[in-house]
């Protein structure tokens, strides 16, 4: 029976998360199902990013419950910020996407003809198979946000962990970002949950939103947020720092 509940990937119910007995969020109440794209935003220090990481299961929760439901190890890829290490890193292209399948590999010292096949696949979703052996870091940087995302999309069975996607990247390299996120989820099937500061272009891809400002200010639809009262200031406070 193909219910709300039983299509439910993620299930989060008072929820706190934070660091050294500190709470940084608290009283998260929401659920993602198969096939959502969900947008995570907030100010800075808002605890977008410490949500990802709770969810991922690299800092403890700290009260309430988060519970996945069908998911198994390796069923969900992470993209992180980039930092400098992202940038330097001296492998080529190929060898950078197949490190995503790592966590599927177990204890086998080898990766399959299965984890080669699903990095082929990632980098041609990407558009990135001619650059296969090029060396990452003299790649630019719209270039290796793909390259980063076609890793996190190998590693990924049915959920995409994203921070800040196009962060740093001029407004054609992000909307062509956005349309492959799109692809990704409608033509694989694959759940997003994104944190982004690009809020009217993640909007665009979003059906839904949580607001974060230590706690929750809303979750719900896309639609519904622009006309809430914390989408009406935030989306008025982002217009007019732009």
């Amino acid at each position: 029976m193909d219910t709300a509940v039983s299509r439910t990937l993620l299930l989060c119910e008072n929820l706190s998360f934070g660091y050294e007995g500190r709470p940084v969020l608290s009283g998260l109440t929401f659920s993602v199902a198969n096939g959502d794209r969900l947008c995570v935003v907030g100010e800075n220090g808002s605890g977008k990013s410490t949500l990802l990481k709770g969810l991922l299961g690299l800092i403890p929760v700290m009260g309430g419950l988060v519970k996945t439901i069908g998911l198994k190890p390796g069923d969900i890829g992470y993209l992180p910020q980039e930092n400098s290490v992202q940038k330097d890193f001296p492998a080529a292209v190929f060898e950078v996407v197949l490190s995503g399948r790592q966590n599927r590999r177990g204890f086998a010292p080898f990766y399959t003809r299965a984890d080669k096949a699903a990095a082929e696949e990632s980098l041609a979703m990407m558009g990135l198979g001619s650059l296969k052996s090029a060396c990452f870091r003299e790649l630019s940087g719209g270039q290796r946000r793909r390259v980063l995302l076609a890793r996190s999309l190998a590693a990924a069975g049915r959920i995409l962990l994203l921070d800040e996607p196009a962060s740093g990247l001029d407004p054609v390299v992000q909307n062509d970002l956005y349309k492959i996120l799109e692809r990704i989820n409608t033509e694989l099937g694959i759940t997003i949950i994104m944190v982004s500061h690009d809020i009217e272009g993640a909007l665009r891809l979003s059906g839904k939103v949580l607001h974060l400002a230590g706690r929750q200010l809303f979750f719900g639809s896309a639609d519904s947020y622009r006309e809430s009262e914390p989408g009406r200031i935030f989306l008025h406070k982002t217009e007019g720092s732009a």
